[in-house]
């Protein structure tokens, strides 16, 4: 056998055992974003949920902090009427 051979052949092996190793990080990468993608549909269904709960807090908020402000200035009319 030459020499040219064995190179040959150490080179060929080395190359199956890179293009191996590359297949194999391909797919792990492909599971990686997939549980990323999983994660951040997670994240974005709970931002929404939350948004929704801080709107519907507003629509009401608005309206209980007037009243409040009118409760407050009646028992102050009120307390001025009966002195």
């Amino acid at each position: 056998m030459d020499w040219a051979y064995v190179l040959v052949i150490i080179l060929s092996v080395f190359l199956a055992l890179f293009l191996l190793l590359s297949i194999i990080l391909a797919i792990l990468l492909i599971r990686v974003t997939l549980q990323i993608k999983s994660v951040t549909d997670s994240a974005q269904r709970t931002a929404g949920v939350i948004e929704d709960i801080i709107r519907s807090t507003k629509k009401f908020s608005g309206p209980a902090f007037f009243m409040k402000a009118v409760m407050k200035q009646a028992k102050k009319f009120n307390k001025r009427k009966d002195t």
